[in-house]
């Protein structure tokens, strides 16, 4: 037995590979000289070899890590360097082995190019990645569970920073992000980590004695976002949306203060951006509802639980029928009828809006058809168009497939876009508009003059009709400032030869305001709200509406 332990002793004395070996429960029992020299130690053996090894085996050790870990250890000099370390059971007895042989490498990653770079740092901004992003977490948790401290998790996410890359370029958003990095490790403490997630997410984790610490940091970053950035000329102001979580006092575990931090981004973005919101029970409660939506607005879909209204719109001058609105509803089983303004921004997070939008365009076409093989007089059917869909490469051959599929004649559908879909990238909207108008369609800018929009851009844009926002009809009878920018929305579309409709007209001064001043077409609960179809065919046989 002597004579095999010696030649064990000798053979990992002698090996390159820089071995420890560990007991059954992970702990070190001896180390060879070449961990010794690839982790820098002056001399072999001793207690501060072993505390290094053992941070290293309970790493890879961990439950789900699978007995491999990747990450940055501090050597002896004071220096992080990046380690892999993989780890095999010698001698197992069913799930109990004797020992461990772990073997420690340097670790050294690839970026998206397949070059070789450093392990666990981000090679544009030479933030901490995500690799090492739950591996400082989970050593933040460790010493405040030793010292009865507290860690904060701040996760980050620039608001509107497609914006940046959509007007200006990728070029200029990396350089936007390798300057939000720089303002950022400024903000902190050396002890503190500030890492780069992706894309324009960021987190900061520190160790901090009370709350107001955090606040404290938080408002440093959304002051030092909010200063204008220099790029090509440009100056450029963007902000900051922060979720905080604390631990132990919002999570008892590393995983999470992670979930719980990114429920508070969330709720900051929602809730209107360039803020931060520290995380609350209440606030998952909400998280966890959205969730529920979220899965109960797939299931809709599926089992075809969305109708469709139809709100009309009115000549001003005959009260004729002249075009409808289509509005999409849901009506669930379990709830009855959810309100728009409850799932729609579900849907747009979550990725679901382009499916729902391209089932109300077929549905709205089909129906539109119906009524006119039915023997009713033609009329045109806007249907919303949401900023994912307009940008997506497949609108075109959705529009058509819609038409095809139904038979409608392209000139009897509008679609309605806003104007703040428009500004992100000019010139690519004006390509993707100039597509659908040669197919026949109409284009409507929705909410006209609430958005980004600048009229030199207006003449640029192929549209058929301007809709003025109802904060401009609300008011048209009692304020005269009000009433003076609706009449100029009003002669502006008529000089342009555009058709001009005014929603939200709810009582008979608006309407008489609207037909003074030459509006063609209004829309609102004056004469009708939103309607099932069956409802809507019945006012398109009375042919002239009144009062509702």
């Amino acid at each position: 037995m002597n004579d095999i332990q010696a030649l064990l002793n000798g053979l990992l004395d002698s090996i390159r590979d820089a071995v420890i070996i560990a007991d059954g429960e992970g702990n070190p029992l001896r180390s060879n000289p070449a961990f010794e020299t690839l982790m820098g130690f002056s001399s072999s053996g001793g207690a501060e070899v072993s505390r290094l090894a053992a941070g290293m085996i309970y790493r890879a050790l961990n439950p789900g890590a699978g007995g491999r870990w990747q990450g940055m250890v501090t050597c002896p000099d004071g220096k992080e360097r990046p380690f892999e370390v993989t780890a095999a059971a010698i001698n197992s007895a069913a799930d109990f082995p004797d020992r461990y042989l772990c073997v420690v490498r340097p670790a050294v990653a690839e970026d998206a190019n397949g070059e070789s770079g450093t392990f666990g740092y981000d090679s544009l901004t030479g933030l901490p990645n995500r690799d090492l992003y739950a591996d400082r977490i989970g050593q933040a948790v460790l010493q405040a569970n030793r010292t009865g401290g507290s860690v904060a998790l701040m996760m980050m996410g620039l608001d509107r920073f497609t914006l940046v890359n959509d007007a200006l370029g990728h070029g200029a958003g990396d350089r936007l992000l390798i300057e939000v990095a720089r303002r950022l490790k400024m903000c902190v403490r050396e002890t503190d980590t500030a890492v780069r997630l992706d894309g324009d997410k960021f987190a900061l984790v520190m160790a901090i004695a009370d709350t107001d610490d955090s606040v404290i940091v938080a408002e440093k970053a959304l002051n030092a976002v909010k200063e204008p950035f220099a790029l090509d000329g440009q100056e450029v102001v963007i902000t900051f949306s922060i979720g905080i979580s604390v631990y132990p006092l919002d999570a008892d575990s590393s995983a999470q203060l992670v979930k719980h931090a990114e429920n508070a981004l969330h709720y900051a973005k929602v809730s209107g951006r360039n803020q931060y919101q520290f995380f609350s029970k209440d606030m998952n409660r909400k998280a966890k509802s959205r969730l529920e939506l979220e899965g109960r607005l797939r299931r809709a879909l599926a089992n075809d639980e969305f109708v469709v209204f139809y709100q009309p719109k009115v000549s001003a001058d005959r009260d004729t029928i002249v075009g409808a609105e289509a509005l999409i509803r849901w009506m669930d089983p379990e709830r009855g009828m959810v309100s728009p303004g409850e799932f729609i921004p579900v849907a747009e997070e979550s990725g679901q809006i382009e499916a729902i939008g391209t089932w109300i365009l077929r549905e709205s076409c089909v129906q539109n058809r119906k009524w006119q093989d039915a023997g009713f007089d033609p009329l045109k059917v806007s249907v919303n168009v949401s900023a994912r869909q307009f940008r997506s490469r497949t609108l075109i051959e959705t529009v058509t497939e819609a038409l095809d599929s139904s038979g409608l004649d392209p000139k009897w559908l509008e679609l309605e876009i806003t104007e703040s879909m428009l500004m992100n990238d000019v010139d690519t909207a004006v390509r993707k508009m100039k597509a659908l108008r040669d197919l026949g369609v109409g284009l409507s800018i929705d909410d006209f003059g609430t958005g980004y929009s600048s009229l030199s851009y207006l003449g640029r844009f192929p549209i058929t009709t301007l809709k003025i926002d109802r904060a401009f009809i609300a008011d048209v009878d009692t304020n005269p400032k009000t009433a003076e920018i609706a009449r100029a929305i009003i002669g502006l579309s008529r000089g342009l030869n555009l058709e001009v409709v005014a929603e939200g007209a709810e009582i008979a001064e608006h309407i008489m305001f609207l037909r003074n001043n030459g509006c063609d077409t209004v829309q609102g609960f004056y004469y009708s709200r939103p309607v099932p179809a069956e409802e809507f065919e019945r006012m398109m046989r009375q042919r002239v509406l009144i009062h509702a």
